[in-house]
């Protein structure tokens, strides 16, 4: 099995270790243009100068009503590419590989940001800057108002701005792509019958809720050839009769032939007020069942707090990377300290901070 600082290449992009940066919400646009700002480089750029292998921009918006909340990052017009640019390129000067989050909220969109407005919840009145959400059906996610359901040009207008949002990313200089269909956004909503009420031939059937998510998996491979691409997935709605592990590892199948790569597995998010049983680790099982059912690769995420818990995950097969995200936030340079309590020689100290090296 390889270790936690092995390198991983993919579609010709090789990435240095197996401990990557998850996708992380800030809320941070503060003008609500989507358009990223000074934070987004100190934000992203600490976890490349810290030695993550990969760093995932937040969830990034396809189209304005797709954000989760007025304050998010989007990559839907060209001024919000530009000011990728030299996030992105910092990134890569440091060693790390820039990958982005493309996403779809959903029902979940014109969402109150999750700081700075007094804990207000639910859905942001138009009045105030909001929009109506569009959804597979017009069943609300708690305390959000009735989203719209989405009909035909809906749904078609959802894979080009996919296939646009691509383009750009490409252009931004990102080199890892993922598609977001976890945590209850826009694909997750299709492929959990929980939110999915549909009679048409985007609903019912799993071959009908996973539709719209293959075909958007198709537009971002046709519009990136050589990119690797990663698909979210939450392998579990933690709810009888939601979307599950199984699902996911079939589904996953489906994806990789459609164009996917990689798959970046969590839980949750389709409902709220539900009662996760949290430990450390204790999304790992899922993402074993869908490397070991569907044969696909795999990274792991929540509570993954340690260096040797890292280092088992990966070295156990139970995924091929670790994706973190709180531990991060409280030490951006937990990869270099991994490095260190492993007893792995690393390369890739920034020379600025070699005098802070720890020493055996």
């Amino acid at each position: 099995m390889p270790s936690l600082f092995d390198p991983l290449t993919l579609r010709g992009v090789t990435v240095r270790n197996r401990i990557w940066t998850s996708p992380m919400c800030q809320y941070s646009v503060l003008d609500e243009s989507g358009v990223p700002t000074s934070w987004h480089l100190v934000h992203l750029g600490a976890f490349a100068t810290g030695g993550s292998g990969l760093v995932f921009s937040e969830a990034t918006a396809v189209s304005p009503e797709g954000r989760i909340s007025p304050r998010d990052t989007g990559i839907w017009n060209d001024e919000q590419r530009d000011a990728w640019k030299p996030i992105v390129a910092f990134i890569e000067e440091q060693g790390a590989v820039p990958g982005i989050q493309l996403a779809h909220a959903g029902r979940k969109a014109s969402n109150w940001p999750a700081w700075g407005f007094d804990g207000k919840t639910g859905t942001v009145p138009e009045s105030e800057g909001g929009w109506r959400a569009v959804a597979p059906s017009p069943v609300a996610f708690e305390g959000f108002d009735v989203p719209e359901e989405l009909d035909a040009a809906g749904l078609d207008k959802v894979v080009d701005d996919f296939r646009a949002a691509t383009r750009r990313s490409l252009e931004a200089g990102f080199r890892v792509l993922e598609i977001h269909a976890a945590h209850g956004y826009l694909l997750h909503q299709f492929l959990s019958p929980l939110s999915n009420q549909r009679t048409d031939e985007y609903g019912g059937s799993l071959e009908n809720r996973a539709r719209l998510l293959l075909r958007v998996v198709a537009a971002v491979r046709e519009e990136a050839p050589d990119a690797p691409l990663f698909v979210r997935f939450s392998a579990s709605d933690w709810t009888e009769g939601g979307w599950d592990e199984h699902q996911t590892a079939t589904v996953a199948a489906w994806a990789q032939e459609a164009g996917a790569d990689f798959f970046d597995i969590s839980s949750g998010g389709i409902q709220a007020g539900i009662r996760i049983p949290v430990e450390p680790g204790y999304q790992v099982p899922f993402a074993h069942h869908v490397r070991s059912t569907s044969e696909v690769d795999v990274s792991a995420v929540g509570l993954i707090t340690t260096a040797e818990q890292a280092a088992e995950i990966v070295e156990s097969g139970q995924a091929d990377a670790v994706m973190l995200a709180r531990e991060l936030l409280r030490d951006p340079h937990f990869p270099l300290r991994a490095a260190h309590e492993l007893g792995v020689e690393i390369g890739y100290w920034p020379p600025q901070y070699l005098r802070a090296r720890w020493r055996r």
